[in-house]
């Protein structure tokens, strides 16, 4: 078998195979024999068909097959062998005139290869990318540990209601007179929260309630109306909604109110774990700690991005084969309509370039990933999860399960993976590159995004 190839311009070529007879004639023999022993047919006992009328039958499918394989075979490893820098897959070049498989024995396949573009890419200390150092301020720590605060806390009975407490008692159905209805609704067990209701004249009636106290209103205007929650606290259809627009009486049984967790030594062993953290001046310098460290992972990804763009306004324009790469997106797209190759082209060749540059950056820098790094990944991605709800003391054994569930599925796999392409890369240029360290309110650099 020969194989060529050529280029034809800065970023394509031409790859020609080249086949004959002896290239695949043993393959075909071997996977006849093979059929033989396998295929069933009447008249014959099994394995025993013979190899005429198995020639006669399957010839022409097998040698189709094997000369398939061959030539994927071959490309592959031409490719690979020659280090073709290619970009997508072989397409079928329109000078390829049509092979006849059951006639012809020497067959010539051509192929138009879409070649990346040849650059160089160095980043060192004279290049100066921005990073980013966001300030925590003192309203963060003290929204965050009002979070953890209300994670732990507890509910307790209260003989006065509040804003945000939870009254429960009986709500019955009242008629004009403001009377109960005879076989109107009535919920023993009714939970009302009249912070969130949409009405203020209905939610001012609540003020101060206490226990035992019948308080009269109109559920219907305190929810404005809204079916959904309507039913709900009545336990009917929300078809049947607009029957109870009249006043309810509501008996005040029970008024609980949600306390934060003080904070105690108990509170602090359970959030920060035991004897880590002894005070509220501790407790608040180990929130900041906690929200730096997220930041960090902020600041570096913005990093990521100032250096692509660095990397890229660096490097200039890079020629591509339109024309090209425009078959191969819309031979990989066939689901999609005509439109989609234009209309999406452009972004894909701006990450296309990102892709080609990170290569080099990666390369340069010797970065691998390993089975270790991506579990890391994983139960650094489960941590950060579990952060960012404010739960920072996690035994190592729940992000261990957590990260094994995750690493079942190849597509969150694959994103680990890259994940930790970034991360290597990150790490390293930053210590590369002469990093302009700029100082910045959480405000304004969420504002950046």
């Amino acid at each position: 078998m020969n194989i060529q190839f050529n280029k034809v311009g800065n970023v394509s070529g031409e790859l020609t195979v080249q086949m004959e007879l002896a290239d695949y004639e043993a393959k075909v023999k071997k996977s006849l024999k093979e059929l033989s022993q396998k295929i069933q047919m009447p008249g014959f006992r099994p394995g025993k068909v013979p190899m005429n009328l198995v020639k006669k039958m399957y010839a022409t499918q097998v040698k189709a097959e094997e000369v398939n394989k061959l030539l994927q075979d071959s490309l592959f490893n031409y490719i690979k062998d020659n280090k073709v820098n290619m970009l997508g897959e072989p397409m079928g070049s329109e000078k390829q005139v049509p092979q006849d498989i059951e006639k012809q024995d020497d067959f010539t396949f051509i192929f138009d290869i879409a070649l990346a573009p040849e650059f160089n890419v160095e980043l060192g200390g004279d290049d100066t990318v921005d990073y980013y150092d966001i300030e925590v301020s003192d309203e963060m720590i003290t929204k965050q540990l009002d979070a953890l605060r209300q994670q732990g806390g507890h509910p307790e009975e209260a003989d006065t209601y509040a804003d945000r407490d939870i009254l429960r008692g009986v709500l019955a159905q009242l008629g004009e007179d403001d009377k109960p209805v005879e076989g109107g609704v009535v919920v023993e067990n009714a939970s009302l929260m009249p912070t969130y209701f949409k009405n203020d004249d209905q939610k001012k009636l609540f003020e101060n309630a206490q226990k035992n106290q019948v308080i009269v209103f109109n559920l219907h205007a305190a929810y404005d109306g809204n079916a959904t929650e309507i039913a709900s606290l009545l336990k009917v259809d929300k078809e049947k909604v607009e029957e109870y627009t009249g006043n309810f009486s509501f008996e005040v049984h029970e008024i609980s109110r949600f306390v934060p967790a003080a904070l105690d030594e108990d509170f602090f062993n359970k959030v920060f774990g035991e004897g880590a953290v002894h005070n509220e001046e501790e407790a608040r310098a180990k929130v900041k700690e906690n929200i730096q460290a997220l930041q960090v992972n902020d600041s570096d990804y913005k990093f990521l991005l100032d250096l692509r763009a660095y990397a890229e306004n660096k490097v200039g324009e890079l020629e591509f084969p339109t024309e090209l790469l425009k078959k191969i997106m819309k031979a990989n797209n066939t689901d999609k309509d005509e439109s989609y190759v234009e209309d999406n082209f452009d972004k894909s060749i701006v990450e296309l370039k990102w892709h080609l540059i990170r290569e080099k950056l990666v390369e340069a820098q010797g970065i691998k990933v390993d089975d270790k790094d991506i579990k890391a990944a994983a139960i650094q991605a489960t941590r950060y999860q579990f952060a960012q709800y404010g739960l920072n003391n996690i035994p190592d054994e729940y992000l261990e399960n957590y990260a094994q569930e995750m690493l079942k599925k190849r597509e969150q796999v694959s994103a680990l993976v890259e994940r930790c392409i970034d991360q290597k890369l990150t790490a390293a240029y930053k210590q590369l590159v002469n990093l302009n360290h700029k100082s910045i309110s959480a405000e304004d650099f969420s504002k950046m995004f």
